[in-house]
């Protein structure tokens, strides 16, 4: 019992989420939460999640939209089985609620985003013409401080239906929901690699990932320091990376959500066919 007479409880460490293990910052640094140590991850741990989130891409981007509605809807379940122990770290009731009921939403929709977003073009000849939606690839994502587990869902769910893997930095104030939401992810039947979760200090570490070449996509959500906007935008320049802005610090993240944040990180694929006789 950790309330025993003169015995000192062991402390939990939290530690990076990277492609679906639990390795500690190759830095070794770390920071209290509280009284729980969590990692801070550095430079080198970015370069890691990338490669851990390039390596998955082609097994997530090729699984079926059907299957992935069904680890998504996994994650909810498994969530909803964890729900008091997120409470117990302090996020509010509904706000987790809510959080499980996005996970539904979006995995609701992996397989009728292709049916709303793709479809048949009108061409003068004897052809098909046809759009279809493909993920974007490797998605870095800032995700919000506020609300912690209702934010960095409602960051992480769209990016990952579609296809796309992500490397997502979350800040100090929301770390111990995040680090939790890592282990639901690692017992959820989510392929290594598809998630990549560095807690820490995201103006450290932000620059590293807007500028990394093997990125695709930069979610700047959780910015809120406008010249760390403008400088993680120029980094993502380079390689002409998609990026979704900021949203207002008055954002409301109760609202059903809408497309847009899933729609931003597709890419259209238009194919020609001949028509049959």
């Amino acid at each position: 019992m950790s309330d025993s007479p003169g015995r000192v409880a062991v402390r939990k460490t939290y530690k990076l989420f990277i492609g679906g293990k639990f390795p500690r910052s190759e830095s070794g640094r770390s920071y209290l939460v509280g009284d729980t140590n969590v990692a801070l991850a550095s430079r080198k741990d970015v370069r890691d999640a990338v490669l851990a989130a390039r390596a998955a891409v082609k097994g997530w981007s090729g699984a079926t939209a059907y299957n992935r509605g069904q680890i998504l809807y996994r994650v909810a379940e498994m969530l909803e089985g964890r729900r008091d122990q997120f409470v117990g770290l302090g996020v509010p009731v509904d706000e987790v609620d809510t959080a499980i009921d996005r996970w539904v939403w979006y995995a609701g929709w992996a397989d009728k985003i292709a049916q709303v977003y793709g479809g048949a073009n009108p061409v003068a000849g004897p052809y098909l013409n046809l759009s279809a939606p493909e993920p974007t690839g490797v998605v870095g994502v800032v995700a919000p401080a506020e609300p912690a587990l209702l934010g960095l869902v409602s960051v992480l769910a769209p990016a990952i239906v579609t296809g796309n893997t992500t490397v997502v930095l979350v800040g100090e104030p929301g770390a111990l929901p995040a680090v939790t939401l890592a282990e639901v992810l690692a017992t959820s039947d989510l392929p290594g690699g598809v998630v990549n979760l560095l807690t820490g200090r995201p103006a450290e570490t932000a620059p590293w990932l807007a500028a990394h070449m093997d990125v695709n996509a930069l979610d700047l959500t959780g910015v809120t320091d406008p010249e760390l906007a403008a400088e993680l935008e120029r980094g993502a320049a380079e390689n002409l990376k998609r990026v979704l802005r900021p949203v207002p610090a008055d954002h409301d993240w109760f609202v059903e959500p809408g497309l847009a944040r899933m729609t931003t990180l597709l890419e259209t694929k238009t194919v020609w066919h001949p028509k049959g006789v």
